[in-house]
């Protein structure tokens, strides 16, 4: 399955309805373009899982994939396309024993050796954070910077950068061999998601 160029995560903390707010967000654009991450890590498995099955629906509708953070078994229950994992989560070779060979398995990762790894476990794609500071990762260290990034690029898996992303930026991570962008604020915070969400596509890979 190819890696949407897009990866738009979800706090639902800053959506009062967050199936809405993604619909909104998704209106348009190319089918295949987006993937959005349910990442809502307090919530328990019967909340997650009928979240997950609103988001789901939501994406269906506008041809675009989901992930579910961490939790293959309600990536499983919801039909979702794959799992997103904590660079302490479960290896990504077993996540793919139980969700398909098809399915996307993202790994989040914040050095090139972490990515090394996700890749030689069989991940699809891998996360690299925090590329520029913002306020979402800055209980994880410093950001890492486009250094980091050209050296997880050149090992082969496609990398999406993530931190900071805004549309100007976009360009300079691309050219830094980032297959995609993933963002949080810039489509849950603002009066247009969709406009949002598109500022983020035409610099992206095709």
């Amino acid at each position: 399955m190819a890696v949407p160029v897009v990866h738009l995560i979800t706090d639902r903390r800053l959506a009062r309805d967050l199936p809405a707010r993604l619909a909104a967000a998704l209106a348009g654009l190319p089918p295949g373009r987006v993937l959005v991450q349910l990442r809502e890590k307090d919530l328990g498995g019967r909340d997650l899982l009928a979240l997950a099955r609103a988001v789901a629906a939501a994406c269906r509708a506008a041809g675009q994939r989901i992930v579910v953070n961490d939790r293959v078994d309600v990536a499983l229950a919801a039909g979702a396309d794959g799992v997103h994992l904590p660079a302490a989560g479960i290896p990504a070779a077993d996540a793919r024993r139980l969700l398909g060979p098809d399915a996307l398995v993202g790994v989040s990762c914040h050095s090139a050796a972490e990515v090394r790894r996700a890749r030689d476990a069989g991940a699809s794609f891998a996360t690299v954070s925090p590329i520029y500071d913002t306020p979402s990762k800055r209980g994880y260290g410093p950001p890492v910077g486009l250094a980091v990034l050209r050296e997880a690029a050149a090992l082969g898996l496609p990398i999406v950068a993530l931190g900071g992303i805004t549309p100007a930026r976009v360009p300079e991570v691309i050219a830094a061999g980032a297959h995609g962008v993933a963002a949080i604020r810039a489509w849950l915070e603002g009066g247009d998601p969709a406009a949002a969400v598109r500022a983020l596509l035409p610099a992206t890979r095709s």
